[in-house]
């Protein structure tokens, strides 16, 4: 049995893994730059902001970092084990293009993280409340495309 046929065979299972990974890289993707919205407001040094490097950093490394590096992977042995899902399916090209999209607002997230560590961050909180808005907005039309398929 080749290993297309094998996911095949699996896909449910794959889909199912798929979801749950999404579920936890957008639990994430939701909370962190809310973190950095309080975080920006508190002092260099203090010891609220030494907390919330610690809450942004586990956070990172320990679920949204593995989070979407399992949807992508999943995500893409699903398109393996189906490529039909790719000829002439609009909706799932829009799908993948709103997925880098996330993955870059991601690369985003990641880099504030860091800047926050280093005590460089210039970024306000109001930035960060509109930045939060950006993972909700992708979210959104993402689940659109995949259930809907509207073209």
């Amino acid at each position: 049995m080749d290993i297309q046929t094998l996911l095949l065979e699996n896909y449910q299972w794959l889909r199912s893994l798929h979801i749950i990974s999404v579920i936890a890289w957008m639990a994430g993707m939701l909370y962190l730059p809310r973190l950095f919205v309080y975080h920006a407001d508190t002092a260099i040094g203090s010891e609220q902001s030494e907390t919330f490097k610690i809450m942004e950093r586990r956070l990172l490394r320990y679920i949204t970092n593995p989070a979407m590096i399992s949807s992508w992977l999943f995500g893409l042995l699903m398109l393996y084990a189906n490529p039909g899902l790719l000829q002439g399916q609009g909706w799932m090209h829009a799908k993948i293009l709103l997925v880098l999209l996330m993955s870059a607002v991601h690369g985003v997230l990641s880099s504030a993280r860091t800047k926050f560590e280093r005590d460089e961050n210039t970024k306000s909180a109001k930035y960060y409340r509109f930045l939060n808005e950006i993972p909700t907005l992708l979210m959104i039309l993402i689940v659109i495309f995949a259930v809907v398929e509207p073209f």
